[in-house]
């Protein structure tokens, strides 16, 4: 049993807080049980799995206080496992959702939770994106990232046809069902101009306020592309 904060293992797992330790190994740590287990539902075999004492779960021991440093959870918790990431070679159709310098790796994740639930085929991010494998991007995902298909593009030529740039009161009415890529930029500033320029489209959610954060209008654009007629 693990019973050092000292622990060399567990301080490496702890690194994998910050973006530069997940990119210099290519992983990244999970936890909480629904988490866990949405990662064995998906088939993800993790590399190391921590747990503490009478959690009745498989992995290394270690006392309660010891991995409670650990975990990024106010409460604690009673497992943290670590993955290797997983990228697509390409995002996919027949619907796809794209974000373009979406910063917040909580609109990330629920994103990717959002995409899940309609049956979107994969999830590509832009530059300027959040790490979908950060710890706030991972708990809002509530275990979506082990599910979905992630891919990196850096022009809208890569995504799935016909791409649609989502923007505030601009173009027609967004209305489905429908294939191709929805492209969403961040809420305060919206997409670049010449990411909508390269679009084949543009497209709005008729709403009676202001805007929606990158991840509502997600989930209501990806609603719409595949709701049946």
């Amino acid at each position: 049993m693990i019973t050092s904060p000292q622990n060399t293992k567990l301080k490496e797992v702890r690194k994998l807080t910050r973006r530069d330790a997940r990119e210099r190994t290519s992983r990244f740590a999970a936890e909480g049980e629904d988490l866990i287990a949405a990662a064995d539902a998906a088939g993800w075999q993790a590399l190391e799995r921590y747990v503490t004492p009478g959690s009745g779960l498989d992995g290394v021991l270690v006392e309660p206080e010891i991995l409670a440093k650990v975990s990024g959870l106010g409460s604690g918790t009673r497992v943290i496992a670590v993955y290797e990431q997983r990228w697509a070679a390409r995002a996919t159709g027949p619907v796809c959702v794209a974000l373009w310098g979406v910063g917040d790796p909580g609109n990330v994740g629920t994103v990717l939770r959002g995409a899940l639930a309609f049956g979107v085929a994969s999830v590509a991010l832009g530059p300027g994106c959040a790490d979908p494998y950060s710890p706030k991007a991972v708990r809002a995902s509530m275990g979506a990232v082990f599910a979905m298909p992630i891919a990196h593009v850096a022009e809208v030529r890569e995504l799935p046809a016909p791409t649609i740039a989502l923007e505030a009161r601009k173009g027609e009415p967004l209305s489905g069902p429908m294939a191709g890529t929805l492209v969403i930029g961040a809420e305060r500033d919206g997409l670049p101009s010449d990411v909508v320029a390269a679009c084949a489209r543009t497209a709005h959610i008729p709403i009676a306020g202001d805007s929606l954060n990158a991840a509502m209008a997600a989930t209501v654009g990806l609603y719409e592309m595949t709701r049946a007629v």
